[in-house]
């Protein structure tokens, strides 16, 4: 009888554990038809990979807009991080996806939030050339100033990669 409850405790487990695992793989692949059935099935919409993303940060850094909006609109959260530090915003920021920022904005993200090495949206934004990301964020009231581990702020990068355009939206 011992033997028979391990065996189906190790079916189920490795079962839920590759079940959890496609979620990753439709936020990855758009696959909205598949992310609903996993959403309505109850798999926890915020679970994590290895790598501590969540089907969010997945959908966001691959640029897979309808993704991004359906676990929104079912309850993810805009402000997990992964084992770096990383939002869904600052994957976003880093990518130039204004549209995903504007989404996370809309459900509430935190514009300010810092991963491990200091860095926001604004400083990912301003390090990669992408103006209107810099200037969304600043009319949500992004923090200019934050400085990250090294000491720079988004300005810093602005100037270090002589992007004249974002040096004047951060001297405003």
């Amino acid at each position: 009888m011992k033997l028979i409850i391990i065996i189906l405790s190790l079916i189920f487990c490795s079962s839920e554990s590759s079940f959890s695992q496609d979620i990753f793989v439709a936020a990855r692949n758009n696959d909205t038809v598949t992310l609903k059935t996993y959403i309505t099935s109850g798999i926890k919409i915020d679970s994590t990979d290895s790598r501590g993303s969540t089907p969010l940060i997945i959908a966001v850094y691959n640029g897979n807009y309808n993704a991004a909006r359906i676990l929104l609109s079912n309850g993810a959260k805009t402000d997990f991080s992964d084992r770096s530090g990383n939002t869904a915003l600052m994957g976003a920021c880093f990518k130039g996806y204004i549209d995903m920022v504007v989404l996370l904005a809309q459900y509430k993200c935190d514009i300010n939030q810092i991963n491990f090495n200091g860095a926001t949206g604004l400083i990912f934004a301003s390090t990669f050339g992408h103006a209107s990301i810099v200037k969304f964020l600043l009319s949500r009231n992004a923090e200019k100033d934050i400085k990250d581990k090294w000491g720079k702020t988004a300005m810093d990068y602005a100037v270090n990669q002589e992007n004249a355009e974002i040096s004047a939206l951060l001297k405003n």
